[in-house]
């Protein structure tokens, strides 16, 4: 695994730029993985979509269990917001896309299950929650909004299953919600010391770069749409 996440970033700006910034450079090449652009592309099946879902799945499950688990924290609860949970949202999209079999036709992925385990591993600092929190939903809040729109698009679905995992109308203003999500990111970098923020800076870098591999895991259904 390459350990990119050991970089020294500066915080030099708002902490949460800071963490923006520190997985910028890899936004293009994670944009330019072979599943995603042949996705957006219109070029995989349905059930090919479903395989991403289904591995959102997995991971959405760990990581909504462990914010209901922290609610209470004085810390990580500042970041729960039972608006966001996917969960329920998964289960219809994946209903939708292979019936209501889905649970039986669904295994999580080598790099999934590595990512669900570090999720699991770290819900115990409140630092490290919030990096994979951070990582998923404000990039679910942000390019997700583009994804849902083109997959209306090739394959037809509506609100009730299909694309459920990127509706957050409970949120209301999505910038609205991700300028309060941004403003607590800031609140919580005032409170870390230099270490701290490096620390959780890394674990950003990492959370991102573990994503990243769950999608590279499905590039072969590329080679089978080609």
């Amino acid at each position: 695994m390459k350990r990119q996440h050991e970089q020294r970033w500066a915080v030099t700006s708002s902490f949460s730029e800071t963490l923006r910034n520190a997985t910028w450079a890899d936004h293009e090449s994670a944009e330019s993985d072979g599943y995603l652009s042949a996705l957006m592309a219109g070029r995989l099946t349905e059930h090919d979509y479903g395989e991403m879902v289904a591995q959102h799945y997995f991971a959405y499950t760990a990581l909504d269990g462990v914010s209901r688990e922290l609610a209470g924290h004085p810390v990580a609860g500042r970041f729960v917001f039972p608006e966001l949970y996917r969960e329920q949202a998964l289960e219809r999209d994946l209903a939708t896309i292979y019936g209501p079999g889905w649970r039986e036709r669904i295994t999580p992925s080598k790099a999934t299950r590595t990512l669900v385990a570090r999720i699991h591993q770290v819900a115990d600092w409140p630092g490290g929650y919030v990096a994979h929190h951070y990582t998923r939903y404000l990039g679910d809040l942000s390019g997700g909004q583009f994804i849902r729109m083109e997959l209306q698009k090739i394959y037809g679905y509506a609100k009730g299953g299909g694309v459920d995992f990127y509706i957050f109308d409970d949120l209301g203003s999505l910038p609205r919600f991700k300028t309060e999500y941004r403003s607590r990111l800031d609140a919580l970098g005032q409170d870390l010391d230099d270490r701290e923020q490096q620390r959780m800076i890394a674990e950003v870098r990492l959370a991102y770069q573990l994503n990243t591999e769950v999608l590279s895991d499905l590039r072969h259904l590329v080679k089978t749409a080609a």
